[in-house]
C-alpha cells in the first residue's frame, strides 16, 4: 500500500474495522517513512456475468430495481425491498466466488420474494424461470396453494 503523502510503499495497519455490514474492511494505516496516517477501505470484488458473456460489477441497486418492478402496485414497503436486496447480496457474497451468473442472482431473489409477496413472486419468477405458457403459471400457482393449504386427502393422525 503506497502512502498517499510520500508514496513510500510500506505502511503498517494501526486499526481495522468492518463496515457496511461486513462487506468491507476499513483500515487505519501509518506510513513507515513519513509517519503520517491514512485510511483505506477494502472490498471484495464481485462480477456479474451477463447472458451476452460480458461482465460488470455487482450492484445491489440493480437487484432492488428488478424487485421493485415486480412489486409495483403491491403493498410492499421500500424497507422490505431494501432488506431483500441486502439479504440477496449477503448470500451471494457469502459464496466466496469472484463471479456469478446474472441468472443465479435472479434465482436467489425468488425465495425471499415468495415470502414477501406471492403476486410479485409470480411476476419475477415468470421472467427468471422463463415461463412460456399459461400452464407454467398454473403449475406455479398450484405449488403456492399446496404450501399454503394442507392436502385435504391426508387426514389428521
Amino acid at each position: 500500500m503506497h502512502c498517499p503523502f510520500c508514496r513510500h510503499d510500506d505502511s503498517r495497519v494501526v486499526d481495522s474495522r468492518t463496515s457496511d455490514d461486513g462487506a468491507s474492511t476499513r483500515r487505519r494505516r501509518q506510513c513507515q517513512a513519513c509517519g503520517r496516517r491514512f485510511t483505506t477501505v477494502e472490498t471484495a470484488s464481485l462480477s456479474v456475468v451477463k447472458r451476452s458473456g460480458t461482465t460488470e460489477p455487482f450492484r445491489r441497486e440493480k437487484v432492488l430495481a428488478g424487485v421493485r418492478k415486480a412489486c409495483q402496485g403491491r403493498p410492499v414497503s421500500e424497507d422490505d425491498l431494501a432488506r431483500l436486496a441486502h439479504g440477496v447480496e449477503e448470500t451471494i457474497r457469502g459464496r466466496g466466488a469472484a463471479e456469478i451468473d446474472a441468472h443465479e442472482i435472479g434465482l436467489e431473489v425468488l425465495p425471499s420474494l415468495r415470502q414477501l409477496d406471492e403476486v410479485a413472486y409470480l411476476r419475477f419468477a415468470s421472467v427468471y424461470r422463463g415461463f412460456a405458457s399459461l400452464a407454467d403459471f398454473e403449475a406455479e400457482i398450484a405449488a403456492l396453494r399446496a404450501e399454503v393449504q394442507p392436502d385435504p386427502t391426508q387426514g389428521a393422525t
